[in-house]
């Protein structure tokens, strides 16, 4: 039997992004999970996230959004919004680091749709 864990939006986990091709977000880094938890309460076989990094780029909207370190998330970090990934679940390797809040999710969702020319 394989346990699926059911990942939550908005959540930032620890993943596994290699291999990486050019300009791809490589290594193991956080990652907030962007995707519907309507598909991951159906335990969907792979999660969109957006990964994360602590090479800090000032004034970089809407390409970055910026969080602060708390809970298990040890630096301040960029959430690089124009790296967008749905990835096998099993990349994912650890639990819950901390959450965004609904503040944070709104004025990241923002940027994001900027980044997707939805807005």
């Amino acid at each position: 039997m394989v346990w699926i864990m059911a990942f939550k939006r908005g959540a930032i986990y620890l993943a596994n992004f290699n291999p990486s091709m050019g300009t791809e977000a490589g290594k193991t880094r956080p990652c907030v999970v962007i995707q519907s938890d309507l598909l991951n309460e159906a335990e969907h076989p792979s999660t969109t996230v957006l990964p994360l990094t602590t090479q800090l780029i000032d004034d970089a909207a809407p390409l970055r959004y910026r969080i602060k370190s708390r809970d298990k998330l040890k630096a301040d970090s960029d959430i690089m919004l124009d790296q967008t990934r749905t990835i096998d679940n099993r990349r994912i390797v650890n639990d819950v680091l901390t959450m965004l809040s609904f503040e944070e999710m709104a004025e990241m969702e923002m940027l994001w749709q900027i980044v997707l020319g939805l807005e």
